[in-house]
């Protein structure tokens, strides 16, 4: 297992130390970007990791958060894409559908990435309708590190949160998951 962290704008900063990739939070909606997205790809293409960055998913206007996503994001061979698709602040959700149409039309501007689905356990169990999760699906789910409780294949387990969100690749080595990321 490979190890790594998600980060946002609420992690200022983070060690690099140990670990072999790194999510960051690109944007939410239609208008917010992370103030911090800058620096922190820049602490992780430092140290080398393979980086992903990640959309916080809306309800509606997909088109429309594809395309904000994709304009503030930056673009490098190898880097992974993904949608986080959870509840919002303000208790709503993007629907499986909505869900479905943003991987798909993500996939079809950067054919060349790797394209991943990020929910947790309970969202994947029961708001879920089609089964799609792009490229890959990346679990949420508090338990043992690469243990996720679901009966589905899995790319990256986010196992705890504290003291920050921690996550395993399902890759022998860093070379395959580079690999898996390039062959897009």
């Amino acid at each position: 297992m490979l190890h790594g962290v998600d980060v946002s704008a609420y992690q200022p900063s983070y060690d690099t130390d140990g670990l072999d990739f790194v999510f960051i939070k690109s944007t939410e909606g239609r208008t917010y970007v992370n103030p911090r997205l800058d620096a922190q790809v820049k602490r992780a293409r430092d140290a080398e990791c393979v980086v992903g960055f990640y959309h916080f998913l809306w309800p509606g206007d997909v088109k429309d958060q594809v395309a904000y996503f994709l304009s503030k994001t930056p673009e490098k061979e190898g880097d992974l894409l993904a949608v986080d698709w959870e509840q919002t602040g303000g208790g709503t959700r993007a629907s499986s559908a909505d869900k479905d149409r943003f991987l798909r039309a993500v996939k079809r501007e950067r054919p060349g990435h790797r394209v991943l689905l990020y929910c947790n356990r309970a969202f994947w169990r029961t708001h879920d309708t089609s089964g799609y999760a792009g490229d890959g699906l990346w679990i949420a789910d508090y338990v043992a590190a690469g243990k996720p409780r679901i009966e589905a294949s899995w790319r990256i387990h986010q196992y705890t949160d504290d003291p920050l969100d921690r996550n395993v690749a399902d890759f022998g080595s860093v070379k395959a998951l580079r690999d898996w990321a390039t062959a897009g």
